[in-house]
């Protein structure tokens, strides 16, 4: 039978619901339990392809293209389940079906409300996943936080799950704060609150994951347990790791939260097998060197923008036995910067990540150029990879006003321009190139070196590309074209000649990239980079 596992937040947002959800997910994943996840944002947004990465961080890629919150990724991480568009639920999608539907007249003529119209098409949302051949515990992470008017009918249609499935096949897992104040006594109030204000819906949690910045002694967690009616073994304390994210499943685990949960559940599995995380943790622990890479992007105020990229770089960290130390860089004042040589003093490795719009972009072909003439490893994604070509045409063809139609519409030697399919497009939403998709690697070529393949498939979330106006002769120029697409007519790979590691690709490899398993790219980026500090003491 079927088993649903609810994740929901209280006290305040940021706490880690999607890598408690996620770490989760992995502990039934070792219990070899086939494991679905789903995230449902409140939000009215249909999804998170047209907002800011100010507003909601980075926008994570699914191999169908779907647009989706940061949490997918971490999902991806930490678990083996597929994602797709079908595993991400936004009040835009269901508010949006509703509502077609009454157009269409297929309410016949009812009034068509929240309940039970709206917590319906969640409920439908959601087994459409979970009833899947195979699949054994699905977990659904609702975002918000409990008291938030706009999680009330995601909430509501939890609930109405004990009624459809029974409370043998329904599990609560709350996520909540336990703040310390002056001389660090850690509150329980702020837990108590939020527990009251979820059971005031009709849910009473099973378990609590409990957010503290240190370990709960056993006194709290019997408070905890008295005041919410949660078993003291079901408090489990979720502290501060001082090391690592991926320590968190073996925390978890260390408290039984895997087995209290197949036991609630009634479900027959193996004992839980963690070498492979153990594995990373200690590689994580035991790294002495540190290899520090310079991030210049625009959205350097908010980390989360750069979420995979940031755990992709740790991977590849990982994968070389180090620890991979990321400085955020300000690609706008990177432009009033006169002395770069100070900025990127003992940084081993330079990436520009993707982003959108004019801004800072002269910050990102400075350190384009810097990386090139420095001979310092260079690694650019997306934009970065655009920026590349616009600092190679600049610099190199004394193109000084080569640049992209996306910055600048009228420019004379536009050696980035838009794709011809996206040219009357008017729609922002969903109308990218999205998702998986192939692209061949040419013999002879760092990247297809690196890959030890002629054919990869990776996402791609953009609008604009190397002009093919312009390839032959920045080809001419030297600039190495490492993979194109099946028909060859648009460029996916560049690279630098005459130097250690010049790379830019025009798809997301950090989507690709877990702890377990680090994407080949960022594992040779840091090896380059590595290679370079040793090389220099």
């Amino acid at each position: 039978m079927k088993k649903y596992i609810f994740v929901t937040g209280g006290v305040c947002s940021s706490l880690g619901k999607g890598i408690a959800a996620a770490s989760l997910g992995s502990l039934l994943e070792c219990r070899d339990l086939k494991v679905r996840m789903i995230k449902i944002d409140p939000y009215i947004n249909v999804d998170a392809g047209t907002m800011s990465p100010y507003q909601h961080g980075e926008v994570y890629v699914t191999d169908d293209g779907a647009e989706t919150d940061l949490d997918l990724g971490n999902y991806e991480r930490f678990t083996s389940s597929p994602l797709s568009q079908k595993n991400s639920i936004t009040t835009g999608q269901i508010y949006q079906e509703v509502i077609k539907k009454e157009r269409e007249g297929r309410f016949l003529g009812r009034t068509v409300q929240v309940i039970p119209h709206i917590t319906d098409e969640i409920k439908k949302r959601i087994l459409q996943i979970g009833e899947e051949d195979g699949v054994d515990v699905t977990i659904i992470e609702i975002g918000g936080t409990v008291g938030d008017i706009e999680s009330i009918p995601f909430l509501e249609a939890a609930r109405q799950f004990i009624h459809d499935k029974g409370k043998k096949r329904v599990l609560f897992v709350h996520l909540t704060l336990i703040p310390a104040v002056a001389g660090g006594e850690l509150k329980t109030k702020p837990t108590q609150h939020s527990v009251g204000t979820l059971r005031e819906i009709g849910i009473q949690p099973d378990i609590l994951l409990c957010r503290a910045p240190y370990k709960l002694d056993e006194g709290l967690r019997n408070k905890i347990s008295l005041f919410t009616n949660v078993e003291t073994e079901a408090v489990i304390s979720a502290y501060d790791v001082k090391t690592s994210i991926y320590e968190i499943p073996l925390v978890y685990h260390d408290q039984k939260l895997d087995d209290i949960v197949v036991q609630h559940l009634e479900i027959d599995a193996p004992h839980c097998i963690l070498d492979a995380w153990q594995n990373v943790v200690n590689i994580y622990n035991s790294s002495s060197v540190t290899v520090s890479i310079g991030l210049v992007g625009k959205y350097v105020d908010l980390n989360d923008t750069y979420k995979s990229i940031h755990e992709a770089l740790v991977h590849g960290g990982i994968a070389n036995g180090v620890r991979t130390e990321i400085r955020y860089i300000d690609s706008e004042s990177l432009e009033k910067e006169k002395d770069l040589d100070k900025v990127f003093d003992q940084v081993q490795g330079i990436l520009v990540p993707g982003g959108f719009g004019q801004r800072g972009i002269q910050g990102m072909i400075d350190a384009a150029r810097y990386a090139r003439t420095r001979k310092i490893p260079y690694f650019g994604i997306c934009l970065g990879m655009q920026v590349m070509v616009i600092e190679y045409a600049r610099s190199i063809l004394g193109m000084d006003d080569a640049d992209s139609t996306e910055f600048f519409p009228t420019c004379p030697n536009p050696v980035i321009s838009l794709l011809a399919e996206q040219a009357d497009i008017k729609a922002l939403g969903g109308t990218m190139r999205l998702g998986r998709s192939e692209s061949r690697l040419l013999p002879g070529t760092k990247i297809a070196t690196i890959y030890t393949s002629d054919s990869i498939f990776e996402r791609h979330r953009h609008r604009y590309e190397v002009s093919n106006s312009y390839r032959k002769v920045l080809q001419d120029a030297g600039l190495i074209v490492g993979g194109v697409t099946p028909d060859e007519a648009l460029v996916e790979a560049v690279e630098w000649p005459d130097h250690p590691w010049g790379l830019g690709v025009q798809f997301h490899p950090e989507f690709n990239s877990k702890p377990i398993k680090p994407h080949p790219l960022f594992t040779s980026f840091i090896k380059a980079s590595l290679d370079k500090k040793r090389n220099e003491q």
